[in-house]
């Protein structure tokens, strides 16, 4: 798997789109703590270039993680979701806990 700069571990949805989701970001070398990024954000960083990937952190070895899938955005500008799917009309996260 490639380098990813984020790990998406708990989604929120609301109204069948995602809400806000809970997830660690790369900084360099290491990972934050866990952050809170809203749906628009989420896209953003994703438009840019980032990679995201859903996953838990395992506990007590810091900046390692048990990593899921890729999550990518799908559809046309207007209709954009943000999922792990090959093929999805809504937004939607594999194996992601709700929180």
């Amino acid at each position: 798997m490639p380098k990813f700069d984020g790990v998406i571990e708990a989604v929120r949805y609301k109204s069948g789109k995602i809400d806000v989701v809970r997830a660690y970001e790369r900084r360099g070398a290491t990972f934050s703590d866990h952050v809170l990024l809203d749906r628009k954000t989420l896209m953003e960083r994703i438009k840019k270039g980032k990679h995201f990937v859903t996953g838990q952190r395992k506990e007590f070895w810091a900046s390692t993680f048990d990593v899921g899938k890729p999550v990518k955005l799908a559809g046309t500008d207007e209709k954009q979701v943000v999922t792990t799917l090959e093929q999805a009309d809504r937004d939607e996260l594999e194996g992601v806990p709700a929180f």
